[in-house]
């Protein structure tokens, strides 16, 4: 089972998801606490409505400072919207989403409708999404999962990031499990 530190910026859809599948047996993992650099972000209330211990953290140093004191072996950046650099001893333990089919529409700059709408403006057949390991280079560290969603010619950018979102909620899980079933050095290794 995964002990998760949940990373987060805004409105905790993820996390809405993780609470969920964990709560119905699909998810092999317990949330220990989670986080957002972003005061009033509203993952922080779910967070605390689902009673999961929640903390306003800004900053890479800050956001350590908070997970040193839970017992957490995989951290999962659910929409956190900043580089994230962990301690030494999760350095190869921080799984990321992303809502494009990596390599493609990925790196710096390159989050949330700025991906869509990159998709939609090269007339692209399908979209996804990429649950990676992160390193210390945005969407570089190895792939865990990817799922594909089919386009249509007339979706706009709010369409494409509403079948991709869906998805998410299916490969984030699967990765976890994934991970959970054959541990973090097996995704180092391929």
């Amino acid at each position: 089972m995964q002990k998760l530190a949940v990373l987060l910026s805004g409105s905790g859809r993820t996390l809405d998801n993780f609470h969920e599948r964990i709560s119905e047996g699909s998810l092999k993992a317990e949330i220990q606490l989670v986080v957002a650099n972003v005061s009033d972000a509203l993952g922080l209330v779910k967070a605390r409505k689902y009673g999961y211990p929640a903390f306003h953290a800004q900053g890479n140093d800050a956001v350590n400072a908070v997970l040193a004191n839970y017992d957490v072996n995989l951290v999962a950046l659910a929409g956190y919207l900043k580089l994230y650099s962990p301690p030494a001893k999760l350095r190869k333990n921080v799984l990321n989403i992303h809502p494009s089919l990596i390599p493609a529409f990925c790196g710096d700059g390159f989050y949330g409708h700025h991906v869509h709408d990159a998709v939609k403006k090269r007339g692209c057949k399908v979209s996804g999404c990429t649950v990676h390991f992160a390193n210390e280079q945005y969407d570089e560290g190895p792939i865990v999962v990817q799922k594909c969603v089919a386009l249509q010619d007339n979706d706009t950018p709010d369409d494409i990031a509403d079948k991709v979102f869906a998805i998410e909620c299916e490969a984030f899980p699967e990765a976890i499990n994934l991970v959970d079933e054959k541990g973090i050095d097996y995704f180092w290794k391929c």
